[in-house]
């Protein structure tokens, strides 16, 4: 099994109301698990958000905290809700309804990686799925809720900014004609999960860095945005997904020779987006 469910880079003072999380970094793959799939140790990797975590990880410099998970997707998905169980992968899941993540095999315990290629063969049993949702899944989300409380605590406002990337070729239908590509693309489910005085400072952040930045298509964000994302709460969650190919060699799964240029755009959006709320309210003492 993965050492631990997550980890936390947790600042000297906690002088920001945002938190920084990247569920999909994870990249402990124990031996038994690899053993069990019928993919190579790469190829199991397609569908892992390589080093964004390290891309974020000044996160604390600023203030803010970076939680980040220790299991890796592939193995338990923690952008997914803890009852989307796959029928077609857990026994004995009844269908109920028609949920495309869980009929693309995206479920909570995935039944595929990137591409759609498949991750095991046959089935997993009932006990093996809760042992991964309460030893992972349920630890990472109660430290998520704790780091929100606290923030909202101390500064009357949470913002949780979700840390994902995307594959290059998930933008190729949106960059047509005149239109650039974006780099970066910022989910807020069209409003219901973060006030929309929130998401101009985070897009103009990554604008001021030189990032091409669209929102909401294709990625509108997913069951972290829609849990945390609660606006007439002054809790609000925005999903972040970024070019894996503006750092990355994505066949290889390796940084690429702009990797720490990348990183530094990113400190200067990280550093904007850990003041918001700064200006209007007080911050707490500690």
């Amino acid at each position: 099994m993965p050492k631990v469910a997550y980890e936390v880079l947790h600042p000297e003072r906690r002088a920001s109301c945002v938190v920084f999380a990247s569920p999909h970094s994870g990249r402990d793959y124990p031996w038994s698990f690899l053993r069990r799939t019928v993919l190579d140790e790469r190829t199991i990797r397609s569908s892992e958000d390589a080093f964004v975590d390290k891309l974020f990880d000044m996160a604390p410099q600023h203030g803010a905290p970076l939680l980040k998970a220790g299991a890796p997707r592939a193995f338990v998905d923690l952008n997914r809700s803890a009852d989307e169980l796959d029928p077609a992968l857990i026994e004995g899941v009844r269908r109920q309804g028609h949920n495309p993540r869980i009929a693309s095999g995206l479920g909570v315990i995935p039944r595929v990686v990137a591409n759609g290629r498949v991750i095991y063969r046959g089935k997993l049993p009932m006990r093996e799925a809760e042992r991964r949702i309460d030893l992972y899944w349920r630890p990472y989300h109660q430290m998520l809720q704790k780091l929100l409380d606290g923030a909202h605590q101390h500064h009357g406002l949470a913002v949780l900014i979700d840390c994902h990337s995307m594959p290059h070729e998930a933008m190729d239908g949106i960059a047509q004609g005149a239109r650039k590509r974006p780099d970066v693309v910022l989910g807020d489910r069209f409003g219901a999960a973060a006030g929309g005085e929130i998401m101009d400072v985070v897009e103009a952040a990554f604008a001021s860095a030189g990032f091409t930045v669209a929102r909401n298509a294709p990625f509108a964000g997913a069951y972290v945005t829609q849990a945390y994302g609660r606006p007439s709460r002054n809790q609000h969650a925005i999903q972040v997904e970024i070019d894996r190919s503006l750092y990355m060699n994505e066949r290889l799964i390796e940084p690429n020779a702009d990797f720490d240029a990348v990183r530094g755009r990113l400190r200067a959006v990280v550093a904007e987006v850990s003041r918001v709320g700064q200006s209007r309210l007080p911050l707490a003492a500690e």
